[in-house]
């Protein structure tokens, strides 16, 4: 059962809680974390530190601090932050495990939640690797050349889908429904936005990892005849 602050969950954040199987529970303050809390404790909590009334975020994490400082801890705690918050979790780190842009993004929210709640299996990282590049599917992290990228969301998940076959050219429809998925309704424009800036991460030594197949699309790597 995952407690929610505030009580009055946004519609957006109810149905991706409904639909995705979420059992959760409003929590109106500090005194509903222990008095609402199910027998076996919280199973998790999602708390949107804005909660829209314009009475700051001083309430908001006085819940936080009562979910993760309770006899038991509550994990995996997940918070909605505003962009203009973010300074508010400096030294703040050992209060949360994950956050996410408020308003947010349901297949990054998804991924995320779904991240947290899976323990470790057998202890092994599954990695893509192809030349300089790695990235490492566990923790939704990229390296060129041994140097971090910093990605957006999406800009992981085009990277990572066109490392995975690499070689394979997609067309930009392909892309938009294999990545942001069908239910997304911006234009092919949005692939190159991303395209552009996956490669100026990249860096000028491994922009050319993504290829223009002129009339067609993109693909990473370089197609070898057998």
């Amino acid at each position: 059962m995952y407690a929610v602050h505030p009580a009055e969950a946004s519609p957006e954040l109810a149905q991706f809680l409904d639909l995705g199987g979420y059992a959760w529970k409003p929590v109106v303050g500090v005194d509903d974390v222990a008095s609402g809390a199910p027998a076996e404790g919280w199973g998790g909590a999602i708390v949107r530190l804005d909660d829209g009334s314009g009475s700051g975020t001083d309430a908001a994490w006085e819940v936080v601090r009562a979910l993760r400082e309770g006899a038991v801890p509550t994990s995996p705690l997940f918070l909605l932050v505003r962009g203009n918050a973010l300074d508010e979790l400096t030294l703040r780190d050992e209060l949360f495990d994950d956050f996410c842009l408020d308003p947010f993004h349901p297949r990054e929210f998804e991924a995320r939640l779904a991240h947290l709640n899976a323990g470790p299996a057998d202890g092994s990282t599954e990695i893509i690797e192809y030349g300089p590049l790695r990235i490492n599917l566990d923790t939704y992290e990229a390296v060129v050349d041994s140097n971090p990228l910093d990605l957006t969301y999406m800009e992981y998940e085009l990277l990572r889908f066109l490392a995975s076959q690499p070689g394979r050219v997609f067309t930009r429809e392909a892309l938009l429904n294999q990545v942001w998925g069908y239910e997304y309704y911006g234009g092919a424009r949005t692939v190159d936005v991303h395209i552009r800036r996956l490669r100026a991460k990249l860096g000028e030594e491994n922009a050319n990892l993504i290829q223009t197949v002129r009339s067609v699309g993109y693909r990473l790597g370089t197609y070898r005849w057998r």
